[in-house]
């Protein structure tokens, strides 16, 4: 049982990530609550052997979570699927599935934070993940993008367009 506000926080200006259910607890999947600041764009980006699963609780997030006819440039929110997909502008209660190599984004265009419930299987690299890209996005001077896709790299993660927060 993690109860309301329980769980290991991790707190910087580009995410509040709170890891619920960790590789520690589940075979099956890692669990997190993020809040996402206005202005965060994580960048379209596409796992080779992980799944998630999104789930919008408070606020607005632009989300994308399919094949784009084309993948240029590094505005994903404007590409558009075979079959006439689009970025859904997402409120509380909509969720967002992502099998193993759909590309896939989640942006906050509002004016205040967003929150999402996350789950990342299977488990236990999303959270080493997380921790070393907080780091990287809390370092001063502005996000490193070559530090990002380093580490995503590493964590089966191809960048598509880049991550960007701030506004």
């Amino acid at each position: 049982m993690v109860p309301s506000g329980g769980g290991r926080r991790i707190v910087t200006g580009a995410q509040h990530v709170t890891f619920k259910v960790t590789g520690r607890h589940s075979r099956a999947a890692s669990s997190f609550e993020v809040v996402v600041p206005p202005g965060f764009d994580v960048g379209a980006h596409v796992h080779a052997r992980s799944e998630e699963l999104f789930y919008v609780l408070e606020g607005e997030l632009d989300l994308l979570a399919f094949e784009p006819v084309v993948r240029s440039g590094d505005g994903w929110r404007e590409w558009v699927g075979e079959s006439g997909e689009r970025v859904v502008r997402a409120g509380p209660g909509s969720v967002m599935f992502v099998p193993p190599g759909c590309p896939h984004a989640f942006a906050n265009p509002g004016r205040v934070p967003a929150r999402m419930f996350f789950q990342s299987a299977p488990p236990s690299a999303h959270e080493r993940y997380f921790e070393e890209l907080l780091e990287i996005l809390d370092a001063p001077g502005g996000v490193d993008q070559q530090a990002v896709v380093r580490l995503r790299k590493r964590y089966d993660i191809e960048q598509l367009t880049p991550l960007r927060h701030g506004g």
